[in-house]
This record gives structure tokens, C-alpha cells and sequence, in this order.
């Protein structure tokens, strides 16, 4: 019998896919679920042939640097790569995968809800129940805005967007979107959307602003101070991308002085520290991560690292190989 390949998971997963990767490989876990130190993943990219990372361990060129002589892949457990340097791993010899599209409904279902929570004030209202503080109904109290005939503007329309904008759709909204290129025009005329080529052109006309692009070099506060002075004062931002896409300390304080009028956020620039602004506003809703977190999701996030792992062992292409030409 072969030898096994030596994988090093580095949190912990769901147990059924835990319990296939034991199956198949080497299999080394972390039952803990503590996040490892810069020093302890050197360790484990010096005893692996396969590291299985995730959005919380940085994989940078000097870590890779000190990786060990048989390491030969890094299979996110993610869609994002940011984490990893991607170029260095090519250049030295590293296949890195990901794990696109699995989690496309469960994010963009979380989009969804946060435009409804920020616009309808959700958690606003909840808080107040839960302190005692209703005393009944009231004809102008809590009031939000209606999602119904305002104009979305989706930043990336990939996988995510496309099924942000099919949500939205349903509930009324009006699609527009930036994208490096315009999309096929069946799925121009399935949503009925508008594309602009300017983003600042976009921002300046939407209610509704929502990021479902990838962190790139290029994308790094692609919603910058400038950019965010566009957005209309009643406007509402809403990301379940990645944090560094937006100047958060430039948001926070647009916030704070109603010259934006809500957002709803699932991820942050400096995560896990937040904005400690962001934590004092009411006109924000705050959650911690949670865009892809379905026990369905994670599960077959799972699955997918393992078919990229087989493949790549079995001496094959692997189906969710990154590029750097893909960032």
C-alpha cells in the first residue's frame, strides 16, 4: 500500500469531515480549535506534505520561506486566499487550492439579511425588547426605510453577487453592479441589471451598496474615504467579503456623524479587533463572521478540500487550483 500523505488540519473541522480526512490521509488534527502561532504553522509546513489552512492563519513569503522539503500542497479550507501568499507557494513548488462556490447561497443569504437587519433596524429593535425597554407600538417609533424599488450597487459579480442580486431582485430592488467586465448578457437579462464601468458613478446614485468582491491588492480599501463621501447620506453598506476592502476607520466615523445612514458588516479590516466606534453605534449591525457558517457549508467546504487533496496525490490537476493570475 501507498503511503499515505502527511496532512496537518490547523483548526478544527466538522467531524464528518475530520473523520473521512483520518480515512484517507495522515491525518493530523487540532482538536483544540486554537488558532496556531506564526512559529507553530512553520512547524506544521515542515512536517507536512499537505497544510489545510484556513481565513485565520497568514501563510506569508517568510513563513513559506521556512516551509520543509515535502511540502507540496496548501488546500485552503476557504474560498479567499488572501491569507496565502499564493505567488511565493508557486514559485517555490506549492500547489494552493481553495474552495470556490460551495459557499456562494449560504453568503449571499447572509447579505441579504443584513441589507433587510440595517434597513429595517433589526437588531436595533431586538435589543430593545430584550432590555425592556418596549412599551408599545408607537405610529413613528423605530421607523427604517423600505428595500422595495431602491437601487442596489453590487461590488463583484461573481458567484456571490450573482446570487446576492437574484435575492434582492425578489424583494423588489433594482440591480446594478461594477465588475472588472460586464457579465453575459443572459445573466444581464435574467436580473435585469445595470453595469457601470465607474464605480464612483455607481456610488453616487445607489441606496444600497453591497461588497462581494475578493481582497486583492487591487481591492485594498477599494471603498476608500473618498469613495464613501460619494454614497448618498441615506445609504446603507453592507460587506460579507473581506474587511480590507473598506477604510473602516473612515466608514466608522461617516457613521458616526449620519453622513451615512446605515451598514451592516460580517467581516473587518483588523479581524478579529473591530473598530472600537463600530461597537458604539446604533446604526450598525455587527456580526462575527458568520457569512458561510451552515453546518451544510462547512461541510462541504470540507469535502471539497479532500477532492483537491486526492486529485493532486493521485498525480492529477487538482479541480480548485489559485494562480496568482486569478488574484
Amino acid at each position: 500500500m501507498a503511503q499515505k500523505p502527511k496532512v496537518v488540519v490547523t483548526r478544527k473541522l466538522p467531524d464528518p469531515v475530520e473523520t473521512r480526512m483520518r480515512e484517507l490521509f495522515d491525518t493530523e488534527l487540532n482538536p483544540t480549535d486554537r488558532a496556531m502561532t506564526p512559529d507553530e504553522l512553520v512547524d506544521a509546513l515542515q512536517r507536512a506534505d499537505v497544510l489545510v489552512p484556513t481565513v485565520t492563519d497568514r501563510i506569508d513569503s517568510r513563513i513559506l520561506s521556512r516551509a520543509g522539503p515535502n511540502l507540496r500542497l496548501i488546500a485552503n479550507f476557504g474560498a479567499g486566499v488572501d491569507n496565502i501568499d499564493v505567488a511565493t507557494a508557486n514559485a517555490r513548488g506549492v500547489t494552493v487550492t481553495n474552495t470556490p462556490g460551495v459557499l456562494t447561497e449560504d453568503t449571499a443569504d447572509m447579505t441579504m439579511a443584513l441589507i433587510l437587519a440595517a434597513a429595517r433596524r433589526v437588531v436595533e429593535g431586538a435589543q430593545v425588547v430584550q432590555t425592556g425597554g418596549f412599551s408599545g407600538w408607537s405610529p413613528t417609533w423605530m421607523l427604517g426605510r423600505r428595500i422595495a424599488g431602491k437601487r442596489l450597487g453590487i461590488i463583484g459579480m461573481g458567484r456571490i453577487g450573482q446570487a446576492v442580486a437574484r435575492r434582492a431582485k425578489a424583494f423588489g430592488l433594482s440591480i446594478h453592479y461594477h465588475n472588472r467586465k460586464p457579465v453575459s448578457p443572459r445573466i444581464s437579462d435574467e436580473l435585469e441589471a445595470t453595469y457601470w464601468e465607474s464605480l464612483d458613478q455607481m456610488l453616487a446614485r445607489m441606496d444600497v451598496i453591497s461588497i462581494n468582491c475578493p481582497h486583492t491588492p487591487g481591492t485594498f480599501h477599494l471603498l476608500s474615504a473618498r469613495r464613501l463621501k460619494l454614497l448618498q447620506p441615506h445609504a446603507i453598506v453592507v460587506n460579507t467579503a473581506r474587511g480590507e476592502v473598506i477604510d473602516e476607520p473612515a466608514l466608522a466615523n461617516m457613521l458616526a456623524r449620519g453622513e451615512i445612514a446605515g451598514a451592516g458588516l460580517d467581516v473587518y479590516e483588523n479581524e478579529p479587533a473591530i473598530n472600537p466606534k463600530l461597537l458604539k453605534l446604533p446604526n450598525v449591525v455587527l456580526l462575527p463572521h458568520m457569512g458561510s457558517a451552515t453546518v451544510e457549508s462547512r461541510i462541504d467546504m470540507g469535502e471539497k478540500v479532500i477532492i483537491n487533496i486526492k486529485t493532486f496525490m493521485d498525480g492529477h490537476r487538482p479541480p480548485d487550483r489559485v494562480i496568482p493570475a486569478m488574484l
